[in-house]
């Protein structure tokens, strides 16, 4: 899919598959003129694709009509020389000045008001001036650049989502939605429950203004709405850019998690953490034909790794396909410059995700304006540091081991589901003030990483269940009974489910079950449930219990755990049940994430998925190379050093060379990589 083009040949020279390694780039940004110092810099770092032109409508059009691609054509041709390819990012989330005084209606209005220009991601996208200059900017754009050899494809747009729109024109075409989904009015006011202080209408004209709207299941289908409008924005830029595009030409969005806060008061204190609310990840991507996303963590001391393994895991999953990773961190924050090493065990735990690349954001630090300390790989003296040195080295391991790196292949039993219905509803009725849909979404993904577990994070409506072996469901909050069937089919034809607290609770609509909980699962778990508390001074298993306690009470279940309390201690807060061929596991609270690891090794062993004695800070990722053979990543995020016993018959290093048998010592320096090739031993 991807090709390296030779510098030295007058017609492309089509080669064997390559990783993609480089950086966004914005030379319109730069203090001075060096596109040939940094091309070449590029080039001694074994960089081989820049991504450009993603924000940059007033650079290309400075006036309505007049289009100037100079800055592309230049970066373009360069590259061409030097044998390195081009992303083309579109323009449209960042507008020009021009265009909004032209029609201030582009200007998305959200329930906090219209907002003001400046930032980035203010856009009405339904706003028809919008859609008509978006259009013919993606158009002359497309049609400039696509016959560009070196071209390898578009990322349309840069971290979609709806912008929180709910202007006049969603809210019609959502009362539209619901007219024809409904009929009625009495079927619409039935379904959620809008008898509840007078909110139901009796004619369709009557709906009021949704930004005062206090019901949860309708504001929660609302922003299912917005999402799928999200949706349709990237498939209409898709539609366009595919009228230009070659067939070896891919078109992307970089798709952006959830931001978790953290710390210093800073603008972009943060990092990615979970599931987007903004836009649906796999409805986004039927449009796509390569998924990709922005990573971002924690490093230093606090670098775990799991942001990329998590990342990685949803956006592989998105089209059970290799990805792109679009942008990930080189220096940025002061809290995130990089130890030695840890850029090489960045990029290396990106790969054994599944990636078919990575790309810095960005080349080189900004001189000015709202990202100026989001430092990039060059610092803002623009001249080789310790981090550029360090992606020298990756460079040259790339190179080395494109044939067998690239387009790894992963086939994970365990299935991890994730819901932006539900996330959404939570919203609206939390679990706990300090306990968050993605916290538990991550409490029970973190605990399967850190025990070398690897799974696939698949949304609700892309699950496959013929694909695995063990299902996993963190406070999948609503459900339809046509998912709940297929939930109750997998386990008994002999699959292991094991769900949290929160889980089937109410329909696709927000609207509780008015049987006992768990709706429709409750001979499936072996247990019902009808009430819950604030868990206090419980305990579980030696544990404290925090945020939420079910009160699980065993009709055919095995308890696993009772509540350690006077008062709750008649109750079950983990149960275990055989039903049918499967088994299937209740996890009535949050505590401490030994608790959970105990119970999916009961659950694994239910599943016969061997579980590994290696656990974090020593993560394993395995895959199948290109060439056929299985390779397992030993990634250690940690500043100690340590030994392990190597546990396959015979394995080679690929990065040093190494080989290993059975039972030698491995010695893994601080934030170490090995891959590990397994060897067939000759015959005796």
């Amino acid at each position: 899919m991807y090709h390296l083009y030779h510098k030295n040949l007058k017609e492309v020279k089509q080669m064997d598959k390559t990783l993609l390694f480089g950086a966004a780039y914005y030379p319109e940004y730069l203090p001075s003129e060096r596109m040939d110092e940094d091309i070449d810099m590029m080039m001694s770092a074994g960089m081989n694709v820049v991504r450009i032109a993603e924000s940059t409508w007033s650079t290309l059009e400075p006036e309505e009509g007049i289009f100037n691609f100079s800055y592309i054509d230049r970066v373009i041709e360069k590259t061409e020389a030097a044998g390195m390819m081009v992303i083309i990012g579109t323009p449209t989330y960042a507008v020009p000045p021009w265009l909004v005084k032209k029609d201030p209606d582009i200007l998305v209005d959200t329930k906090d008001g219209r907002a003001r220009y400046g930032y980035r991601q203010l856009i009405n996208l339904l706003n028809h001036t919008y859609r008509n200059h978006a259009e013919k900017m993606l158009r002359k754009l497309a049609a400039h650049t696509a016959d560009k050899k070196n071209v390898i494809g578009y990322q349309i747009d840069n971290e979609a989502k709806h912008h929180g729109n709910m202007g006049k024109e969603i809210q019609k075409l959502f009362l539209d939605y619901l007219k024809q989904k409904f009929i009625t009015t009495d079927r619409f006011n039935d379904t959620f429950g809008l008898a509840y202080w007078s909110n139901s209408i009796s004619s369709w004209d009557d709906l009021p203004d949704l930004k005062g709207c206090i019901n949860g299941g309708l504001m929660s289908e609302f922003e299912k709405f917005q999402r799928s409008m999200a949706a349709d924005f990237l498939k209409w830029q898709a539609d366009i850019i595919s009228d230009y595009k070659r067939s070896d030409q891919f078109i992307t969005n970089n798709l952006g998690f959830s931001w978790k806060k953290f710390g210093a008061p800073i603008a972009h204190d943060g990092y990615s953490y979970g599931v987007q609310r903004s836009i649906n990840f796999y409805e986004a991507s039927q449009s796509l034909t390569l998924a990709a996303s922005d990573i971002y963590h924690p490093t230093q001391d606090q670098l775990t790794g799991a942001e990329i393994s998590f990342g990685g895991d949803v956006t592989r999953s998105l089209k059970d396909n290799n990805y792109l990773v679009m942008e990930c961190q080189a220096q940025a924050f002061k809290y995130w410059t990089p130890y030695p090493d840890q850029l090489k065990l960045h990029a290396f735990s990106h790969l054994a995700s599944g990636a078919l690349g990575i790309l810095y954001w960005n080349w080189h630090s900004i001189h000015c304006g709202y990202e100026t300390y989001w430092k990039g790989l060059l610092s803002h003296d623009l001249k080789p540091n310790p981090p550029y040195y360090e992606a020298c080295e990756i460079g040259k391991s790339w190179k080395k081991l494109s044939r067998k790196l690239c387009g790894l292949k992963k086939s994970n039993k365990v299935a991890l589901i994730v819901d932006n219905h539900s996330m959404t509803a939570f919203e609206w009725f939390p679990i706990d003030k300090d306990l968050t849909y993605n916290d538990v979404v991550r409490w029970m993904y973190d605990s399967l990483y850190e025990m070398n577990i690897e799974c696939d994070v698949v949304d609700i409506n892309a699950l496959d269940i013929s694909k695995y072996k063990v299902i996993i469901t963190p406070a999948l909050y609503c459900i339809t009974e046509e998912k709940l069937k297929i939930l109750n089919d997998f386990v008994k034809d002999g699959g292991v489910l094991i769900s949290s607290f929160k889980s089937f609770i109410t329909d696709e609509y927000v609207k509780v079950f008015s049987d006992t909980q768990p709706h429709h699962l409750q001979e499936c778990f072996g247990i019902n449930c009808n009430q819950y508390t604030y868990p206090g001074t419980i305990r579980i298993l030696g544990h404290p219990v925090k945020y939420l306690a079910e009160l699980l009470i065993p009709d055919k279940a095995e308890s696993l755990a009772e509540y350690e309390h006077k008062y709750w201690g008649n109750y079950s807060g983990i149960t275990r049940h055989n039903y049918g061929n499967g088994v299937a596991y209740y996890i009535g609270c949050y505590t401490d994430k030994s608790v959970l690891k105990d119970i999916y090794k009961k659950a694994f062993a239910d599943a016969s998925i061997p579980v590994s004695e290696l656990t974090w800070p020593v993560t394993i990722k395995n895959a199948i190379s290109a060439d056929n053979t299985q390779l397992h990543f030993i990634l250690h995020y940690s500043s100690e050093e340590r030994e392990f016993t190597c546990p396959y018959e015979s394995a080679a290093d690929l990065i040093s060379e190494i080989t290993y048998q059975k039972g030698d010592a491995i010695r893994l320096k601080d934030w170490d990589v090995l891959i590990l090739e397994e060897k067939t031993l000759p015959e005796q």
